[in-house]
């Protein structure tokens, strides 16, 4: 299938051109007059990629730049800027806002190509999922700089290995490393004042941990703990920065994670506001189905304390054992050696309903 491009320009010799250059290298072109027509375009056909003129009539190229990032579906897009203008102030403020790439007018048509094929290729592996090993992190790393960067990252580095409920990093204290989960499982999760615990993440192998702080800039606002043997990569902080804050890829990546998080966590504090006794321990079932047994085996079953996940649900550890044992009764759940199977998953769900 031919890679589409969409070209917004207001000068229409510049649009032909760019489009009959590219068109000569087999991209299927879309074209626009203006960014309001770019806008919808894009919207309509989901390009590929997104070569925009900054000055333009109607709504110039950062309107167009922000309106594709308010739409999640849009926002990968790589975008290439063109401008008759060179100067260092409106470099800044395209990349700032998310450009991939910055083309000055009058530009060589090789020049383009390349700027378009290398754009492309990055995001293609930046849509790739991670390995859950060191070679995920070693894909990222490999995304923004095109070579393997793995050994580097090894060398001098420290894998460590936590036990079963073994404390990686506490609330309060200020972030020194970036952490890859290359086995077991991580929780995050906040103590109220009478030490009630709330359980705020679930991280699984092939998961980066601890982020938040680090892009913030701040403070752990969490405690993060193993629920098993667990072995953690450590970043440290000054290559983690250098990485993110120097790359738009890597840190657009970093954001979809936060955005994903913040996701998870607002559906979790919905659910403990409004839901009932049961819909809160279904919900928390079904939640961590979803997030260790994403391809639904039905062998699948669920190894995780009664205090945890009473914390995940938001309940009173006593509510929770009751009402495992009306599931078990009503043969929603089985309980083998303290594991929880899911033996009627669909009706788990309609419950949510």
């Amino acid at each position: 299938m031919a890679v589409t491009i969409l070209v917004i320009e207001d000068n229409a010799d510049i649009r032909a051109n760019t489009a009959e250059i590219l068109e000569l290298a087999n991209y299927k072109v879309l074209t626009a007059p203006n960014g309001k027509e770019g806008v919808q375009l894009a919207m309509e056909h989901k390009p590929d990629l997104v070569i925009c003129d900054i000055t333009m009539p109607v709504l110039d190229g950062y309107g167009v730049l922000h309106l594709l990032h308010k739409h999640e579906e849009m926002s990968g897009i790589p975008f290439i800027f063109l401008t008759a203008r060179s100067e260092r102030s409106d470099v800044r403020k395209g990349m700032e806002m998310g450009a991939d790439d910055y083309i000055t007018k009058p530009f060589d048509p090789i020049e383009l190509l390349n700027a378009i094929e290398g754009r492309l290729k990055k995001a293609a592996r930046l849509r790739q999922e991670l390995p859950q090993d060191m070679n995920g992190l070693n894909t990222l790393l490999h995304s923004v700089s095109g070579k393997d960067l793995l050994e580097d990252l090894r060398e001098g580095r420290n894998v460590n290995r936590y036990r079963k409920k073994e404390v990686i990093y506490s609330e309060g204290n200020h972030p020194a490393y970036l952490y890859y989960i290359l086995k077991g499982k991580v929780k995050t999760c906040k103590r109220n004042e009478d030490g009630k615990e709330i359980i705020t993440g679930l991280y699984n192998q092939g998961e980066f941990l601890g982020y938040t702080a680090l892009l913030e800039s701040g403070i752990y606002k969490e405690n993060a703990e193993a629920l098993e043997e667990t072995e953690l990569a450590i970043i440290p902080r000054e290559d983690f920065e250098e990485l993110a804050f120097n790359s738009i890829d890597v840190m657009k990546k970093f954001m979809h994670l936060l955005a994903r998080n913040i996701a998870d966590s607002e559906r979790q504090l919905l659910g403990i506001a409004y839901n009932s006794l049961r819909k809160k321990v279904a919900d928390a079932l079904l939640f961590l189905n979803a997030k260790y047994n994403p391809d639904n085996n039905p062998q699948f079953s669920i190894d995780i304390s009664r205090d945890n996940l009473a914390a995940v649900a938001g309940v009173a550890k006593e509510s929770l054992i009751r009402t495992l044992g009306d599931f078990r009764d009503e043969k929603l759940v089985n309980i083998v050696e303290g594991e929880i199977v899911l033996t009627n998953l669909k009706k788990l769900e309609r419950m949510m309903n």
